[in-house]
């Protein structure tokens, strides 16, 4: 199975794969520029939570705690890096961070890493849509 059959949005010209597989770190720590650990509540997380909160909120306000402040949309901002958020039915699914180059990038569970053209190509299947925007200063 390839991540076109995971991700319908994905195509040839709008991702590039860039790192191999792996299990030692997820999405969440990869948007918080960690690979050093798996983020979840009640393995890691940055805020005191608890283990069954996977709520929308709950990230929002774990990345508010690496100096991440809500913010309207994904366009670039010089200055400031960015993160996306996903969530489907009130829980988080994801997290993708924007590169200098506009670009973004994501961890995808425990496939692979890639750069995305856009936030919106990964949405639908298990990831949903990009419920939050979130940006703090460089």
């Amino acid at each position: 199975m390839n991540l076109t059959d995971l991700f319908p949005n994905l195509t040839g010209e709008n991702h590039e794969i860039t790192s191999p597989r792996t299990v030692r770190y997820n999405c969440i720590a990869w948007a918080a520029c960690n690979t050093e650990r798996w983020w979840q509540p009640g393995v890691f997380w940055p805020i005191d939570s608890s283990r069954e909160d996977h709520g929308v909120g709950n990230v929002v306000e774990a990345f508010g705690a690496l100096g991440y402040e809500e913010c309207d949309n994904g366009t670039q901002e010089e200055g400031f890096e960015k993160v996306a958020l996903y969530g489907s039915a009130m829980m988080y699914t994801h997290a993708a961070r924007q590169l200098s180059s506009g670009k973004w990038t994501s961890k995808l569970g425990q496939l692979e890493d890639i750069t995305h053209t856009t936030p919106e190509v990964i949405e639908g299947g298990d990831y949903g849509e990009v419920v939050q925007y979130m940006k703090r200063p460089l």
